[in-house]
């Protein structure tokens, strides 16, 4: 079983740079593609980035595309969400997930089995 940390959250101000990490243990990060997905308050959980298991091809919200990256080093088994340009809108529990079944819907949280516990990022404006 996989076990995923994220870590780097915080609390920034709007125009603010963050740099998410997701580092994985019980399994080879190479085997899953990524994704990250966030929740605000009272609202359902988001897709905002994946990326496949050797970092070929991305995926994004378009509300992120241009502002948010997502990158993976397979040999540290860890993930990466950069998040340039932060927006108060952006502000929720950030979460990263594993996917192991191809030709899924890459941006439905179904699609995803393992999930870390989150960390919260809180930009305001």
């Amino acid at each position: 079983q996989v076990q995923l940390v994220e870590s780097g959250g915080g609390l920034v101000q709007a125009g603010d740079s963050l740099r998410l990490s997701c580092a994985a243990s019980g399994g080879t990060l190479s085997n899953y593609a990524m994704g990250w997905f966030r929740q605000a308050p009272g609202k359902e959980r988001e897709f905002v980035a994946a990326i496949s298991r050797l970092g070929t091809a991305t995926y994004y919200l378009d509300s992120v595309k241009g502002r948010f990256t997502i990158s993976r080093d397979n040999a540290k088994n860890t993930a990466f969400l950069q998040m340039n340009s932060l927006k108060p809108e952006d502000t929720a529990v950030y979460y990263c997930t594993t996917r192991s079944t191809r030709g899924v819907d890459a941006t439905a949280a179904a699609s995803y089995e393992y999930w870390g516990q989150g960390t919260q990022v809180t930009v305001s404006s």
